[in-house]
């Protein structure tokens, strides 16, 4: 089963020559989810061959122009495309009002609901629930209220092994019983251990996206074991004044979030302008955190299953 991120937008505040505001896309078990939707978002999904309509939900980590910008525009062509199923926005408020606006002068026969969800950034706490994922708010610190989103697979059924089955000779009821994750009594009596007869398939999958903030020890503990975390990294390690009054990361800041979270991937973007080579801020954090990488539109980084 898919579980994979698409880099859509990069840059901090404004666009540049070679980079979009913030957006991803989050792709679990073929679950679409656009996190964060900045100017140009359409046009990203559209190069990257991500089709709108499969989105299922949007989060909106704060409500900057750049993190936002996007999501009105593709609000309305979502409706051009025929979309009849609801969409789902989670967001900081006053995203509502923000969103009524909208609806009452561009988008007044939408063929759609929208519907709005209000991210209270303060708490960690269980936005969306379903069969095969969690999503949680993550509190960060930035100079409006704002959140991060982690994204957990669910553990997976487990799997029944060949060798007892043959070994105890078990009928489908006791395969059954085990696979939900029971004891299994035999006709002699004997209990065998579940243990025993079944094995998880592969461990649960986690990505975290830390949006704008200063460096917190609170969201990177809340992450604790994440397979891949997006961390900002607007600034180099030596403007840390700068990013610490303008509510932003450095290149050490994410690297230490990384090291706190004992993530085992780090990607760094939200790039500031005035680097025209984002090589120079993921050799920064790669000193402190050897496994970064850059969040390079268009690439798609994928975790993969570990038993």
């Amino acid at each position: 089963m898919s579980f994979n991120i698409t880099i859509l937008g990069s840059a901090s505040a404004k666009p540049t020559a070679s980079r979009h505001p913030s957006a991803q896309v989050v792709n679990v078990h073929e679950q679409h989810f656009l996190v964060d939707a900045g100017e140009g978002v359409q046009q990203q999904l559209i190069r990257c061959g991500i089709n709108p309509l499969k989105l299922r939900a949007v989060f909106i980590s704060h409500l900057h122009g750049d993190h936002v910008y996007g999501l009105f525009p593709l609000i309305s062509s979502l409706g051009l495309y025929g979309r009849k199923t609801a969409l789902r926005v989670f967001a900081p408020a006053p995203f509502g009002e923000m969103l009524a606006c909208h609806l009452r002068y561009f988008d007044s026969e939408l063929p759609y609901p929208v519907v709005w969800s209000e991210v209270d950034t303060t708490q960690h706490a269980l936005l969306l629930e379903n069969r095969t994922l969690e999503v949680w708010s993550i509190p960060l610190r930035h100079r409006v209220p704002c959140a991060g989103f982690l994204f957990r697979e669910k553990r997976p059924p487990l799997n029944v092994d060949k060798f007892p089955i043959a070994k105890y000779g078990l009928t489908i009821a006791q395969i059954t019983a085990a696979k939900r994750g029971e004891d299994v009594t035999l006709a002699s009596g004997e209990v065998i251990p579940n243990a025993e007869l079944t094995y998880c398939p592969y461990e649960p999958r986690s990505y975290a996206y830390l949006s704008d903030t200063n460096f917190s020890a609170k969201a990177a503990t809340l992450c604790k074991g994440v397979d891949l975390m997006y961390h900002e990294a607007t600034y180099a390690a030596a403007e840390q004044r700068i990013a610490r009054e303008r509510g932003h990361s450095t290149t050490a800041d994410a690297a230490k979030a990384a090291l706190k979270a004992g993530a085992h991937r780090l990607v760094i973007g939200h790039y500031s302008s005035r680097y025209k080579d984002e090589g120079v801020l993921v050799e920064e954090a790669q000193r402190l955190f050897p496994e970064t990488y850059p969040a390079t539109e268009g690439t798609c980084y994928t975790i993969e299953k570990q038993r």
